[in-house]
């Protein structure tokens, strides 16, 4: 690689990798945030069925920011490879494969049944369905104690 395609590709990975990032903190605040809501919907306004309601909603919210993370990472990965195999391609070739997120990002974007699909399988995904999957759990258990 040149001295100009290297750093444009650690540039690349650089503003990805904090943007990555970024996603792993906004979805901590979602769960933080569906965490007080439902205990105030249900501990001080009693109103159970649409605490799970406000939960289910966060829950997808969260599973469709994960999405766009998720993305995030798939670029990252193209990027690393390209940075770790050096390959020796002409440096209009190798500026090519940087600056390409949008791009890559547009092309691996499905369609509306896809989209949906994409954001239901995140949702359910272990770390992103933790604390949903209890808060849920708690109102309901809640509500058969009322």
């Amino acid at each position: 690689m040149s001295d100009v395609q290297l750093p444009l590709l650690q540039t690349e990975w650089l503003t990805l990798q904090n943007q990555f990032d970024s996603y792993e903190k906004c979805s901590l605040v979602i769960k933080l945030f569906s965490i007080l809501v439902c205990c105030i919907l249900v501990f001080a306004l009693n109103a159970g069925v649409w605490s799970m309601l406000v939960v289910a909603i966060l829950w997808l919210q969260d599973g469709i920011w994960k999405t766009f993370q998720s993305r995030i990472g798939k670029r990252l990965e193209v990027v690393e490879q390209a940075i770790q195999d050096n390959p020796h391609h002409a440096p209009e070739l190798l500026l090519q494969m940087g600056m390409q997120f949008n791009l890559a990002w547009s092309q691996s974007r499905p369609q509306a049944i896809g989209l949906i699909s994409e954001y239901i399988k995140q949702s359910l995904k272990p770390t992103v369905a933790y604390p949903h999957v209890l808060l849920i759990a708690l109102v309901i258990g809640e509500l058969y104690v009322s």
